[in-house]
């Protein structure tokens, strides 16, 4: 097939580099020329594992191209996904939608005979209605089906979530686009990866619900984890007994420091607000929402009282900044509000990610950027680990002891075990597991 991508961001480029792998004729479209022209020279603007020999394989092979024009890829398609960015609109927390809506615009000049417009970008319920309503303002000759097909990739394992879906949703007005949707998806019958059609409203709300419900699974561990350091329990035991109930599974039971990205935060807010509007309010997602916001916050506050009454002039070490690992993407991270927040109590912060420095640098200031774990634990009073890349799982504590001011690790992921730890002459503090203190509290009382 014949396949043009509007919009080479994240969801854009995996989508149209895989989408090419399977042995479509994609064109990827942005109007950012600067991205445009790296990309053609091989140059990758993201960081995701494996994009970069997946792209470089589907160019050589012809199947993948890029450009800044819409008039040509789009008037010879027979598909065309719009992948732009749906940011949270400043003021009030609903989704911007104008660059979904430009696009529309856009498409309804170059468009030649009947084509299949697919959403792929994560837009409220009832946003296909308004494409639909722009083109054929715009075009009233225009002959599109407009389709919702969200996006359910996680950073660091796109790839495979893009050619092993769980599922394939995709929202339908008009039963023409039905044959051209499964075309486009008919490689991965393979794999059986099961196509959901619905309607394209029931598709748009199937994307934020799901976000959210996994939202609230993270908070709900998180807050979990806080019952657990004030009763002396185990949030991974805690976790993993809940996580073997066929009913609730173990995904997404993991504690820490909250969630980031860039779909989580954005996503739960604009479905808070599509249901305010609807006069529908979600309680369990508001509250979501304002939970996840004030524990990154809290976890500054965790690593003062674990460095002492006054963190003022202390240096704080912080390894992974990144919202997760495998991805160089800073939006949201919970390393932002930390920094912010030891800052704010007079702390210098020392820092490495593995891959997300760079982009660092746009969300944080004052902090220095080091080239290794241990550079960055030089002279510390705390190492705190936030992001937990695999280069984490392994440190060198000796060596760390020999470098660092105070011998403190606060693990935010709980990576480590305290045994392991201890060892060492670390002293360690954990998410959700006793510590030493409030342990010999309990045992004090149980005497």
């Amino acid at each position: 097939m014949r396949i043009a991508v509007v919009g080479s961001g994240y969801v854009g480029l995996v989508s149209g580099a895989c989408l090419a792998d399977f042995g479509h004729e994609v064109v990827c479209i942005d109007s950012d020329v600067s991205k445009i022209e790296a990309l053609k020279e091989g140059v990758i603007p993201i960081y995701e594992p494996g994009l970069d020999e997946i792209v470089l394989k589907n160019v050589k092979a012809g199947r993948l191209q890029f450009s800044t024009s819409l008039e040509e890829p789009v008037s010879q398609a027979e598909a065309v996904f719009i992948a732009v960015g749906t940011p949270s609109r400043r003021g009030d927390g609903h989704a911007d939608l104008s660059y979904v809506y430009d696009v529309a615009r856009q498409l309804a000049r170059v468009v030649r005979g009947f084509t299949v417009v697919i959403t792929k970008s994560t837009v409220p319920v009832g946003t296909g209605d308004e494409v639909e309503r722009i083109i054929r303002e715009a075009n009233p000759n225009a002959d599109v089906a407009v389709v919702s097909n969200p996006e359910f990739l996680r950073e660091g394992a796109a790839i495979e979530d893009f050619k092993r879906p769980d599922r394939i949703v995709i929202g339908v007005e008009d039963d023409r686009a039905r044959p051209v949707m499964t075309e486009v998806y008919r490689p991965l019958y393979l794999n059986k990866a099961p196509l959901v059609f619905t309607t394209r409203r029931t598709s748009e709300l199937i994307k934020y619900a799901a976000n959210a419900f996994l939202a609230m699974k993270i908070t709900f561990i998180n807050e979990m984890a806080d019952l657990c350091e004030a009763v002396g329990g185990n949030v991974q035991d805690v976790a993993h007994g809940i996580g073997l109930d066929g009913r609730i599974g173990g995904k997404f039971l993991h504690a820490g420091p909250g969630y980031g990205g860039s779909c989580f935060p954005k996503d739960t807010l604009a479905l808070v607000k599509t249901a305010q509007d609807y006069a529908s309010p979600l309680r369990l997602v508001e509250t979501t929402v304002a939970v996840n916001d004030q524990r990154k916050r809290a976890m500054a506050r965790k690593v003062a009282r674990a460095i002492g009454a006054d963190v003022r002039g202390k240096t704080v070490a912080l390894l992974g900044l990144t919202f997760k690992p495998n991805t160089d993407d800073m939006r949201d991270a919970p390393s932002i509000a930390i920094v912010q927040g030891l800052q704010d109590a007079g702390a210098k912060i020392r820092a490495f990610d593995p891959e997300g420095m760079n982009a660092a640098r746009d969300y944080m200031s004052d902090v220095t950027f080091t080239t290794d774990p241990y550079a960055a634990a030089e002279g510390a009073d705390a190492l705190v680990i936030v992001t937990e890349w695999d280069a984490f799982r392994a440190l060198d504590f000796r060596r760390l002891r020999g470098t660092m001011k105070s011998p403190l690790l606060v693990d935010l992921r709980n990576v480590y075990r305290r045994d392991l730890i201890a060892v060492h002459g670390f002293r360690y503090v954990s998410i959700g597991r006793p510590t030493e203190d409030i342990a010999a509290e309990l045992g004090a009382v149980a005497e």
